[in-house]
C-alpha cells in the first residue's frame, strides 16, 4: 500500500534530515563515496570484511555495502573503520542508522545513547531511547526522552503517541487519552489520533471510548488513504473489541467496512470466518512496548514507498524490537526486503508470521513468489499449488502462481492454470476478476493462439474498461498484427492517458507510432518514456530505433549502445549489436494502414528491434 500524502512531509521530518546527515560525508572522504559505484559493479567475488586493513578502504566498502542495503556487512565494515578512527562522528553516525536498519537494536541503542547530544542525529537518538526505556519498562525515564519542542507535526505526532503509551504503561491511561484527544495538527492526523486512541482505551478496559475512537478512525475515508496500514489496524481491533463483547454482528459490519475500501483483503477475510466461527478473539495492542511499536508501525506504513526505504526500515526495525510477533509488521518488513530486491531476507520475514495470523496466507503467498526470485521455481511451483489446493477459492493464488509460470515462460501450464481459475469463478465474474481473464489473454497470446486471447482480453476490458494495462496489451497486439489499427492505437493512447506517469505505457504508444512509420510522433513519445522510466534497455533501445528512423542516427548509436550497457535480456544483445554496426535496414514500401495513417506506412516486416509481447506489459 503506497500513498504519497506523508511521504511529501518527510524532507521536513528531522528524522529523515539526521539520516541523510549521518550518511553525508565530508573531505576527503566523500571522494571514495563517489567512486563506489564503479567499485560495487567490480565486486564480483563474495567480500570479506576481515580482508580490510585500511580507513579508506573499510569505509568505502561500507558505504557500498549499506549503499546496495547489505546491512550486515556494512556493520561490520564500519565497526573496522572504529577501529583506525575510533572518534569519528560520520562514522559512528552511520553505523548506529545501519545496525537499527539491520535489526540490530540494542546495538544500536547503545551508539544513541553515546551520540544524544549530538545535534545531527537527536531525533534518531531521542526516539530509538525513548523505545529503549518503554520496552524496559522505564515508562518516567521515556516520558523525560520523548518531550518535543520542534515544529514538524510528524515529528511532534510521533513523539506525542510514544508519550501517550508511556504514561499508559505508568499506570496514567487517562492522562494519556487526554493528551491525545488534545494533539492538534493537519487533517491527516486524524486517524492515527483516532486509531491510538482507542488501542489504548481498549487495552485499557474502556470500551466505550475504544468503540467510539475506533469508530472514527474506521469512517475517516481520507484518513484511509493516507494511512491504509494503520486504517486496516483499526477495522480489525474495532471487529475484535465488538466480538469478544458478544456482537458478532457489529463485528462483521466493522469487517465489511473494510471490505468496502480493500476488496478481497485475505486478513479481513480470515478474521470474519474466525470471527463467524465463534473464536475468541483478542487484540493486537495489549500493551505500552506494543503501542508503541504501533506508532512507528503506523508512520513507517504511511511513508512506505521507493525512495524511503531507509527511515522506514528503521521504524520498523525499531517497532520490531518491542513487538517481535506482530504479523502485518512482518509482512510489511517482507514486502519492504521484496523492494529492495532481498528476496531471501524476505523469505525470513514471512516465515516468521505465526501460523495462525490473519496474515499468514499473505506471507505464504508472498514467500512462494520470492522462493522463485531466488532460483527455487520449483519448490515455488510445488508450494504455490498446496495453497492453490487448500483454498481453490483464493484467486490470488492463481495469479501468483501464474506469476511464477510466466517468468519461467511457461505459458501452456500458466494457461491451464487459469483456466482452472475461470472455472473456479463461476459464471457470473465481477469486476475483481478482470485480472484472471487478463492473464490467461497473455498466456493464449503468447502461446500464438489469438483465437482464444482477444475474447479473455475483452472480457477483462468488460469488466473493467478503463483497466491501463488492458487497454495497452490488447491496444499493441492489434497494431502488432495489423489489424483494427485505428481502435488499437486509441486503446494505447486512452491507457497513456489514465497512466501518463508510466513509462512502459508511453513507451508502448510511442513504440505503436514506430510500427505505423510515424517516427516523428514515436520520437516524441519514446523521449518522454525514457524520461519516465530512465535506465530501462528496451526504451533505450526502441528511441535509438526511432532516432535513426528520422535520420539522427548518431543519437541512434548512442542510445544502442546506451541499451547494452543496461543489460538487456540476452537474446536481444546481438540484435542491438548488429544495429550499432549496421544500422537499420530501408524499410519496404507499402500500402496505408489506416484512415488516420495516411501517407504513413506501417512496418510489414519489422527489423530485429523487438516484438509486441516486449512492451505490452
Amino acid at each position: 500500500m503506497r500513498h504519497s500524502l506523508l511521504l511529501r512531509l518527510l524532507s521536513g521530518v528531522a528524522i529523515a534530515a539526521s539520516i541523510a546527515l549521518a550518511g553525508t560525508l565530508a573531505g576527503p572522504l566523500a571522494a571514495y563515496a563517489e567512486e563506489k559505484p564503479a567499485a560495487a559493479a567490480a565486486e564480483e567475488r563474495p567480500f570479506d570484511p576481515l580482508s580490510v586493513n585500511t580507513f579508506s578502504g573499510a569505509f568505502l566498502a561500507a558505504r557500498t555495502a549499506d549503499f546496495d542495503k547489505e546491512y550486515e556487512t556494512a556493520v561490520a565494515l564500519y565497526k573496522i573503520a572504529l577501529q583506525f578512527d575510533p572518534t569519528n562522528k560520520d562514522v559512528k553516525q552511520r553505523l548506529m542508522v545501519t545496525q537499527l536498519m539491520n535489526g540490530d537494536f540494542e546495538e544500536g541503542v547503545k551508539l544513541a545513547d553515546a551520540l544524544r547530544n549530538d545535534p545531527a542525529v537527536e531525533r534518531i537518538t531521542a526516539v530509538v531511547r525513548g523505545m529503549e526505556a518503554i520496552r524496559k519498562r522505564e515508562y518516567k525515564s521515556a516520558e523525560k526522552i520523548l518531550v518535543y519542542r520542534g515544529p514538524n507535526d510528524l515529528d511532534r505526532m510521533m513523539n506525542d503517541l510514544l508519550l501517550a503509551w508511556a504514561k499508559f504503561g505508568d499506570g496514567k491511561s487517562k492522562e494519556a487519552l487526554k493528551l491525545i484527544g488534545g494533539m492538534e495538527g493537519p487533517d491527516w492526523l486524524a486517524i492515527f489520533k483516532n486509531y491510538h486512541a482507542g488501542a489504548l482505551a481498549a487495552a485499557a478496559g474502556d470500551k466505550a471510548t475504544a468503540r467510539a475512537r475506533l469508530n472514527d478512525a474506521i469512517l475517516d475515508r481520507n484518513g484511509a488513504s493516507a494511512a491504509p496500514d494503520t486504517f486496516i489496524r483499526a477495522v480489525m481491533a474495532l471487529a475484535r473489541l465488538e466480538a469478544h463483547e458478544g456482537n458478532k454482528q457489529k463485528a462483521l459490519d466493522a469487517i465489511s467496512v473494510g471490505d468496502n475500501f480493500i476488496t478481497s483483503y485475505a486478513p479481513l477475510k480470515a478474521l470474519r470466518q474466525s470471527i463467524e466461527a465463534g473464536e475468541k478473539q483478542e487484540q493486537q495492542v495489549r500493551n505500552a512496548a506494543q503501542g508503541a511499536a504501533a506508532v512507528l508501525f503506523s508512520i513507517g506504513g504511511a511513508l512506505n514507498r521507493d525512495g524511503a526505504e531507509d527511515i522506514v526500515s528503521l521504524y520498523l526495525q525499531a517497532a520490531r524490537a518491542l513487538d517481535p510477533d506482530s504479523d502485518d509488521m512482518l509482512v510489511l518488513l517482507g514486502g519492504l526486503a521484496e523492494n529492495q530486491k532481498k528476496p531471501e531476507r524476505a523469505i525470513e520475514y514471512y516465515r516468521a508470521v505465526p501460523e495462525k495470523s490473519p496474515m499468514r496466507r499473505i506471507s505464504e503467498l508472498q514467500l512462494g513468489l520470492n522462493l522463485a526470485d531466488t532460483g527455487k521455481v520449483p519448490e515455488a511451483k510445488k508450494h504455490l499449488q498446496e495453497l492453490i489446493e487448500a483454498d481453490p477459492a483464493d484467486l490470488r493464488s492463481y495469479l501468483a502462481l501464474g506469476s511464477v509460470l510466466s517468468d519461467a515462460k511457461d505459458y501452456k501450464e500458466m494457461a491451464s492454470l487459469y483456466d482452472r481459475a475461470v472455472a473456479a469463478i463461476g459464471p457470473v465474474p465481477t469486476r475483481n476478476h478482470w485480472s484472471i481473464f487478463f492473464q490467461r489473454a497473455i498466456a493464449y497470446e503468447r502461446l500464438k493462439e489469438w483465437e482464444k486471447a482477444e475474447p479473455n482480453f475483452r472480457k477483462a476490458l468488460e469488466l473493467n474498461p478503463e483497466q491501463p494495462q488492458v487497454l495497452n496489451y490488447l491496444g499493441y497486439s492489434w497494431v502488432d498484427m495489423n489489424m483494427n489499427l485505428d481502435e488499437g492505437l486509441d486503446m494505447i493512447r486512452r491507457a497513456v492517458s489514465i497512466k501518463p506517469d508510466d513509462g512502459y505505457i508511453v513507451d508502448s504508444l510511442g513504440w505503436a507510432y514506430y510500427r505505423l512509420n510515424r517516427f516523428s510522433d514515436a520520437v516524441a513519445e519514446l523521449e518522454r518514456a525514457a524520461e519516465l522510466k530512465a535506465g530501462d534497455p528496451t526504451i533505450n533501445d526502441h528511441l535509438g530505433d526511432a532516432y535513426w528512423r528520422v535520420g539522427r542516427k548518431l543519437e541512434a548509436t548512442f542510445q544502442w549502445n546506451r541499451a547494452l550497457g543496461l543489460k538487456p535480456e540476452e537474446a536481444e544483445i546481438p540484435k542491438i549489436k548488429l544495429k550499432i554496426e549496421n544500422g537499420l535496414p530501408e524499410l519496404e514500401k507499402t500500402e496505408p494502414a489506416s484512415a488516420e495513417a495516411k501517407d504513413e506506412k506501417p512496418v510489414q516486416n519489422p527489423s530485429p528491434e523487438g516484438t509486441a509481447a516486449d512492451r505490452k506489459s
